[in-house]
């Protein structure tokens, strides 16, 4: 009995191979002829899943997103209080086709990102351009002496990227798992006053020590370092911050002409402007303020006169110094072709120029008292009655240049001083811009400016009309020092739309 049961267990583990070979082939045949059926007739082929979730049309096998309806603009600002906030602003495309509107609760805003980024205020930040993956560098300095970095999206959030997480004060929140920290830069020693992507591969950053840095975005490695000279003490200003026994030092501003081969300077305690070479990376000229353009433009005896912001116009064939209540226009061999004085007289807070307008250099000023000041740029220096040129600046009480608009001020029941902005081309087919503007309150307005409200119908004519209109306002609750934004690409687009105030290329500085 024995010997009948073991050979029955022979004989099942015998016969158990070649049942699975058996099955092996079957399925193999199985698969095989379902290949065969899947070519030859294709249409039989299900649908991706992707195609199925996308709201687009699918036309072979590939899925065409559907116009977006509205423009995401990704904005950031910093504060006193050391709070990095970062949000969203969704704005229908009819918006900026009805003028006047008084609608304004059309625009939706949402968070992406809020806290202390800093342990102390934060002073500037910056943007890069946008890379291949879609993403873009974000770069902050603080009073704290480091520069944070970080990675964010420049895709417009979607349910699928977002995260639904609850919120206490009632705004929405739309955290993109895409953005990233990257970590921070230490190599300064003192307060980060000036940052500024002057290509995707280079960050430039000046401090209160008199130092510029250069730092490779690759690998974040501090390329070179350009110092310049320590004031001296004889003819300090009165009512600086500087401990006793010391003068004010820092980079007040730097500004890179667009071939990124030269670079302009300006600094505490000096009545001068410095000429850096970025292919050398040395000190190239330096350039004092005469006393008479210093007079022309509020910088008294008792003033420091020192330049407080430095800007390259878009033709890189002149820039703009600004002081504390005043503009000097300069040609690039450093003649002086205008001085602006902004009437009425008010503290200037930030200088940039905004896109080519027809050919034409429009200079948009923010001011203390709340207003968006524009000027067009003459082309040639300035010549007065005597035939001087040069350094002579135009006569007494008559300044060559005359605004070409206000946005905002008390026309718009606007007070509160704009200590940042913005200027954001909008998406073809439009040629309008976007005029992002932050104030100290804590106010971040959007405006649409046509570019024909920039036109001078009347040169003759000193009236100054309203040339933007309001589209929204977003209260961040915190007392803004600086800001950047962008307009973020749809989703299944190609590359950015560009970034405000940035450049793109490749850097001249050697490695």
């Amino acid at each position: 009995m024995a010997g009948l049961i073991g050979k029955r267990k022979r004989e099942q583990a015998t016969a158990q191979p070649s049942a699975f070979k058996k099955a092996k082939a079957t399925t193999s045949a199985a698969a095989v002829n379902g290949q065969k059926a899947a070519i030859q007739d294709p249409k039989a082929a299900k649908t991706p899943k992707a195609a199925v979730k996308s709201n687009g049309t699918v036309q072979n096998g590939h899925v065409e997103a559907k116009p977006s309806t509205v423009i995401t603009i990704q904005i950031i600002t910093g504060s006193y209080e050391r709070v990095l906030h970062g949000f969203t602003a969704t704005i229908p495309k009819m918006s900026f086709s009805v003028t006047g509107s008084d609608d304004i609760d059309t625009v939706k805003y949402a968070d992406t990102f809020l806290f202390a980024a800093h342990t102390s205020s934060i002073r500037t930040l910056a943007l890069s351009p946008s890379t291949a993956n879609n993403k873009r560098f974000l770069a902050t300095g603080g009073a704290d002496e480091r520069i944070n970095l970080y990675n964010l999206s420049t895709l417009a959030p979607s349910a699928s990227t977002t995260l639904k997480l609850p919120s206490l004060s009632g705004s929405k929140i739309a955290e993109n798992v895409s953005n990233q920290a990257l970590g921070n830069l230490i190599h300064h020693d003192r307060a980060v006053s000036c940052l500024h992507f002057a290509s995707k591969s280079k960050l430039f950053s000046a401090a209160e020590e008199n130092t510029i840095g250069i730092t490779r975005t690759r690998d974040w490695t501090l390329l070179s370092t350009l110092k310049a000279p320590i004031p001296k003490p004889a003819g300090r200003p009165s009512g600086d911050t500087a401990a006793p026994g010391e003068v004010p030092t820092g980079i007040n501003d730097f500004a890179i002409h667009p071939s990124e081969k030269l670079m302009l300077s300006v600094s505490r305690g000096e009545r001068c402007m410095r000429l850096w070479n970025l292919m050398t990376g040395k000190k190239a000229g330096v350039l004092n303020f005469s006393r008479e353009m210093l007079g022309k433009v509020g910088e008294g005896k008792h003033s420091s006169g020192e330049g407080r912001r430095v800007c390259w116009a878009p033709d890189g064939e002149s820039y703009v110094v600004g002081f504390e209540r005043g503009l000097v226009l300069f040609t690039l061999e450093s003649e002086v072709v205008d001085v602006v004085v902004v009437e009425p007289r008010t503290k200037v807070h930030q200088v940039r120029f905004l896109p080519l307008v027809e050919g034409k250099s429009v200079l948009a000023v923010s001011t203390e008292d709340g207003r968006m000041v524009m000027y067009e740029l003459a082309q040639k220096p300035a010549t007065e009655t005597n035939g001087t040129t040069g350094d002579a600046p135009p006569a007494a009480g008559k300044l060559s240049l005359t605004p070409l608009a206000h946005i905002g001020g008390k026309a718009a029941d606007i007070t509160g001083r704009i200590r940042d902005f913005a200027v954001l081309p909008l998406p073809a087919p439009s040629t309008d811009l976007l005029l992002i503007t932050a104030s100290s309150d804590g106010a971040v307005r959007s405006w649409q400016l046509p570019q024909a409200n920039l036109a001078r119908t009347d040169p003759g004519s000193e009236e100054v009309r309203q040339a933007g209109t309001l589209i929204s306002t977003h209260e961040t609750g915190n007392r803004i020092t600086c800001l950047g934004a962008f307009v973020m690409d749809e989703r299944g687009s190609g590359q950015g739309n560009g970034m405000a105030n940035g450049g793109d290329g490749d850097s001249s500085v050697e490695e």
